[in-house]
């Protein structure tokens, strides 16, 4: 299998695929990272947990529809040129 553009694409829409599926309370609770654990106080910097629990609650929020399109399109580009 070539590395080639299509499966660079490929590989960056199942990444996201995969954060948008994680589930706060059946996943990442058991592992420590709920909602609660990554609160800090107001004028802390943010640690590096509470923005990766934030980049996840925000890709779950903002990339729900485009990536519904986008693995379709996908999926038929993958059927039409094999």
């Amino acid at each position: 299998m070539a590395f080639t553009l299509y499966t660079l694409i490929q590989t960056a829409i199942l990444c996201t695929n995969a954060i948008a599926v994680l589930h706060e309370e059946r996943f990442l609770r058991k592992i420590g990272w709920g909602v609660d654990q990554g609160v800090g106080g107001f004028g802390d910097d943010p640690g590096v947990k509470a923005q990766i629990l934030n980049l996840i609650r925000s890709v779950r929020t903002v990339m729900r529809v485009p990536l519904i399109i986008v693995n379709s399109a996908s999926i038929i580009l993958l059927l039409l040129f094999g």
